[in-house]
């Protein structure tokens, strides 16, 4: 070969070669682009996993695994409750702040469904209280629940009384610019059109579902139907062990995506000996079934 040949030779192949190169890069950078980020983001309810960790802990054990929320539970040893003082709400309030954690939620165990007006008032307002203590951290939400059906009590009185409770409280929220959260949750009051039910007795704005991925929820091996009978009221949702074939874990990220769900999904998991291996491995699969 003659070096005028050997020379268009080179070139032609560095040619193409360039072209590959940007035609690879086009192609990768089009791959990229068409991969979207999961819509929801994955927390923490601190039952039962974080249940002995106090703040500073959660905080740095969610920024380690890439935990992005955290509802905080009643009687836990982070100490966040309605009796704590305004300085020690704002130290709460700056710590999360100042971290990539965002205190999402409080879980309290306020519940409506007793058939003891004294009950039930005591209850309203203690909802009342973490609502306040909500603003004051500046969480978005508080956790209610039913906790069952009286069996002697007829269960359309029931849903109204449940339903009026929320109302109330859903003005305070509103007040506040917080959120009242009905976990799906209960024998019997779990049943995904009694929490319809519910929801449209309370008819408040501020007052939506926390979805619980219950056994209860399912029909057929499927979570469509009473995902369509709640996802109006959907506001947050609880996920539990999402390696068990039971539940249809699949279906549901589809749904939750297919309705443009852009909040959190809070895994509430047994406490374990290996915490941070088990998160980091939570949300591994978490994110592998967004796909």
């Amino acid at each position: 070969m003659n070096e005028k040949t050997r020379r268009d030779f080179l070139r032609t192949t560095l040619s193409a070669t360039g072209a590959l190169a940007l035609s690879g890069e086009a192609s990768t950078s089009h791959a990229t682009s068409s991969v979207s980020a999961p819509s929801a983001k994955l927390g923490l309810v601190t039952y039962n996993l974080a249940k002995d960790w106090d703040i500073p802990t959660i905080i740095k054990n969610c920024e380690m695994t890439g935990f992005e929320a955290v509802e905080l539970r009643t009687t836990h040893k982070h100490g966040v409750e309605p009796g704590i003082s305004s300085e020690q709400r704002s130290a709460v309030r700056k710590q999360f702040a100042e971290s990539r954690v965002r205190l999402l939620s409080l879980g309290s165990v306020a519940e409506f469904h007793s058939p003891d007006q004294n009950v039930v008032r005591q209850n309203i307002e203690d909802c009342k209280r973490f609502l306040q203590l909500a603003h004051d951290i500046g969480a978005l939400g508080v956790k209610v629940r039913p906790n069952g059906i009286p069996k002697d009590v007829p269960e359309e009185k029931t849903l109204a009384q449940i339903g009026k409770a929320l109302r109330e409280c859903g003005e305070t929220a509103r007040g506040l610019g917080v959120e009242v959260w009905v976990e799906v949750h209960g024998r019997d009051s779990a049943y995904p059109p009694r929490m319809r039910k519910m929801m449209e007795n309370a008819n408040h704005p501020s007052v939506g579902i926390c979805w619980n991925s219950n056994p209860e929820d399912l029909v057929n091996g499927s979570v469509k139907t009473g995902f369509t009978l709640l996802k109006p009221w959907l506001r947050n949702t609880h996920i539990n062990e999402i390696w068990k074939p039971e539940y249809p874990w699949r279906e549901l990220f589809g749904l939750m995506k297919s309705v443009g769900y852009d909040r959190y999904m809070l895994a509430e998991i047994p406490e374990t000996s290996d915490p941070l291996r088990l998160m980091r491995y939570y949300r591994g699969l978490w994110l592998a079934l967004q796909s």
